[in-house]
């Protein structure tokens, strides 16, 4: 980095005298900016769309991190490449430019939104519904800080973070990131978040060393969408949701959050992105709020008559950063046009600029002490990442966010027993820490294996390390099984990671039932069971419930999983409390509130707690509900499905393709994410000649194949689907013809059946003699009429 030190840094470029006052700077540096700075303020794209050679011509105000997004291209680049790019991007940002035009110094922003669970090695903290269990607003303070100072060390600036939405449905895929049900709790929570990550406003560290921007997210009613559906609509009197879902927001302004980040939804049919009654009175007129409104992905793009290229209703609306990943070039254009044509007033173009240089100026981004991403702070300490301190910190925060539901006498695990440690999930760091971890979607340890975890322990390793301080044993067995019986069971199962909209739910039913068949194993078999759930929400688990002898909610805790264990043995005592209501019925009603919840909020038992719970019922009516099954769909494989690439003539081996994502050079298959209706809902999947790409499911649901597609380029070689037969045999259908026809025509529809596949099985591949592109948004196993044509 020497080499790089005589590179300009703001403070020389701006030339702002340090005692100036907010104001003056920036009216100064608006008066000296072109119209196309200004706009480039405005711009936000992702790292993977854009290079240092553009930052320095185009000089975007701000960038991000997608969640699947990394230094160079890759995911799981060193902390270290994460610092270097942001140096690179700094200094671009900064150049002389001439006429005396300031140059106005970048910021990057990240999704860390459980620490900086993006870089590996980092510490990651529990999500927030387990730091709402804790009700510690200290704990989540000092969280905050911890994760601003792993932040900084790999030079970023700003964290979109905290999500205080008041999640009302937990059939929502984010209820996860909700503190509570309950308003107030998530305004104390979400606020002591932000005087974390920022330091306290007033303050003599205020956005100092070891302190990042923070964002109050998703303003607003993200947690109150009709079913829980993401990014849908909100309905009922403006003034009661605002009561209910705007409550955090003045609690978080109180704390000198200095960005708020616009929500997907509707309120009442009008998108957020373009709500200016909402997002301009209400939040800086009547909240008061005075740092910029930062918009979601692409956002923009779906307000009525807007397109992601073309959108001044955003910016007239109260917007003043456009989040584009991709599509940042033409949308500058087009902004450029209409700011000289008049459709976008100067005065809104400059209140805009205005708010973006005073957040940065109070960051210290702009000034005569402003330096380079590796200058600062604790930049480069590489170390700090889940440092002790900080591990202890998670450990402590995991102890205090177990929720016991329910307790036989069974815990604390006694002094010198023989314990079995069963289920996939016990030594699995990544289903232990969920969606948005390394990964957008998350991923369990055939995605994300335990090296992406160096600094971490696993629920097993800390029961393994309690009960052997105790004087006991512990033996790991995924699969349940024993040859010298045990003295107790834990068993850890749950949900598998998702996030956003691959985690909606059109119920409470928790289908995968290897916890509850090893609970079973284990009462038939008259040995003592503990059920530990990781999950993103409360979820219908009556029976495991029933079967088992006591019952934690552990949530998902994250890279510290010897906290579970800390509370298991009786290190610690049971502190955590539901911060959401726990479901009586498994159909999704009523959304959370004590009306109908089988365990109310605020519920929870000491460890000393052995009262008997009631037999629960296990009647529901939605476990028999399934004639389809989704191989893909939303961004995500299904449970059971994999995705795998190879090449014809043999010379690379067949290989799993994760999350249907990647660059498989020795196959010449690409998938990468596009975004059809949300984020990354779909893939693009590029063949080259020679190769094939597929999906199998382990266990054949049987039914048709129904494929939404879209083809890309026109095919110039024969293109097959090969599809499996349940008597062991193939059938190759010709697609090529089809693909001719289907190029440039949008999405269409496929469907396989057993017209023209009899027998048809589990497994189903594309095969391309030349090269060809085209993109999946969803396919899916559907029981059918015997009689269902086959179409393409």
């Amino acid at each position: 980095m020497g080499a790089c030190a005589t590179v300009p840094n703001a403070a020389s470029t701006v030339s702002t005298p340090a005692a100036a006052n907010e104001a003056d700077v920036v009216a100064d540096l608006l008066s000296r900016m072109s119209v196309e700075r200004k706009v480039a303020q405005l711009i936000q794209p992702q790292i993977n769309s854009f290079t240092a050679a553009d930052m320095e011509r185009y000089r975007f105000g701000s960038y991000l991190n997608g969640g699947n997004g990394g230094p160079y291209g890759d995911e799981f680049a060193p902390a270290s490449e994460w610092l270097r790019l942001a140096d690179e991007m700094y200094d671009a940002s900064v150049k002389p430019l001439p006429n005396g035009e300031p140059a106005i110094a970048t910021m990057w922003g990240t999704d860390a939104v459980h620490g900086h669970s993006n870089v590996v090695g980092a510490t990651i903290f529990p999500h927030n519904i387990a730091l709402g269990a804790t009700g510690d607003a200290d704990l989540v303070r000092r969280i905050g800080h911890a994760t601003a100072i792993e932040i900084e060390v790999t030079g970023i600036d700003w964290n979109f973070s905290p999500t205080v939405a008041v999640a009302q449905d937990d059939r929502w895929g984010r209820t996860y990131e909700s503190y509570s049900e309950n308003p107030d709790l998530v305004a104390k929570l979400g606020a002591a978040l932000v005087e974390g990550l920022q330091g306290s406003k007033g303050a003599g560290d205020f956005l100092g060393d070891g302190r990042v921007i923070a964002t109050a997210k998703h303003f607003f009613g993200d947690g109150g969408t009709d079913q829980g559906v993401d990014q849908g609509d909100v309905n009922g009197d403006i003034e009661a949701l605002i009561d209910l879902h705007g409550r955090p927001y003045p609690a978080t302004i109180a704390a000198g959050v200095e960005a708020v980040m616009a929500s997907f939804n509707s309120i009442n049919g009008t998108k957020m992105h373009g709500n200016q009654p909402l997002l301009t009175d209400v939040l800086r007129g009547r909240m008061g709020f005075d740092g910029l409104v930062v918009g979601d992905w692409n956002g923009h793009g779906q307000i009525k008559g807007c397109t992601v290229t073309d959108c001044p209703q955003s910016l007239m609306a109260g917007l003043d950063i456009y989040m584009v990943p991709d599509d940042w070039k033409p949308l500058m254009d087009s902004l450029v046009a209409q700011v000289r044509d008049g459709t976008i007033p100067m005065a809104r173009l400059d209140e805009a600029v205005a708010r973006i240089l005073r957040v940065k100026q109070r960051a210290g981004l702009i000034g005569a002490d402003a330096k380079r991403p590796s200058e600062r702070g604790v930049a480069g300490r590489f170390d700090l990442l889940a440092s002790p301190e900080h591990r202890a910190l998670a450990r402590e925060a995991v102890a205090k966010s177990q929720v016991i539901l329910k307790n036989n006498g069974v815990l604390p695990l006694k002094a010198g027993a023989n314990v079995l440690v069963a289920g996939s999930a016990s030594d699995d760091i990544g289903r232990a820490s969920g969606g948005w971890t390394l990964e957008w979607q998350g991923g369990s340890k055939d995605q994300l294996p335990r090296e992406r975890f160096p600094n971490a322990s696993s629920i097993w390793d800390g029961i393994r390390e309690n009960v052997a301080a105790s004087g006991g044993t512990a033996t790991l067995s995924e699969d349940g099984s024993f040859t010298s019986r045990p003295d107790v069971a834990v068993v850890v199962f749950g949900e598998r990671p998702y996030a956003e909209f691959a985690g909606d739910q059109r119920d409470l039913v928790f289908r995968d039932e290897e916890g509850l068949k090893l609970l079973r194993q284990y009462s038939e078999a008259g040995i003592p069971a503990v059920a530990v759930f990781l999950s993103g929400r409360p979820l219908w688990m009556n029976r495991e419930l029933n079967v088992a002898d006591a019952f934690v909610a552990s949530w998902l805790p994250g890279s510290e999983g010897a906290g579970v264990a800390d509370v298991l043995t009786g290190k610690r005592e049971a502190t955590g409390r539901l911060s959401f209501s726990w479901p009586e019925s498994c159909m999704g009603q009523p959304v959370n509130g004590p009306d109908g919840a089988l365990f109310a909020f605020g519920y929870g038992r000491m460890l000393g707690d052995t009262s008997p719970l009631a037999g629960l019922s296990e009647d529901c009516p939605a476990l028999a509900a399934n004639d389809s099954a989704d191989m893909f769909g939303s961004g995500r494989l299904g449970s059971g499905v994999s995705a795998f690439v190879g090449r014809l003539d043999g010379a690379g081996f067949e290989e799993l393709m994760p999350q249907m994502r990647g660059d498989m050079n020795g196959s010449g298959v690409v998938a990468r994410g596009y975004d059809r209706d949300a984020q990354e809902d779909s893939r693009e999947i590029a063949l080259q000649a020679g190769s094939y790409f597929g999906l199998q499911q382990a266990d054949d649901t049987g039914g048709a194949y129904r494929i939404a597609y879209e083809v890309v380029t026109r095919p110039t070689a024969p293109i097959v689907l090969r599809a499996s037969t349940t008597d062991g045999g193939e059938k190759v259908l010709d697609l090529t013809e089809q693909f001719a026809l289907a190029y440039s025509k949008g999405w269409r529809e496929m469907v396989i059946s057993e017209a023209c596949v009899a027998n048809l099985g589990s497994r189903i591949a594309f095969e391309a003699e030349g090269a060809i592109t085209f993109r999946i948004s969803s396919v899916k196993r559907e029981t059918t009429d015997a009689e269902l044509e086959c179409s393409f």
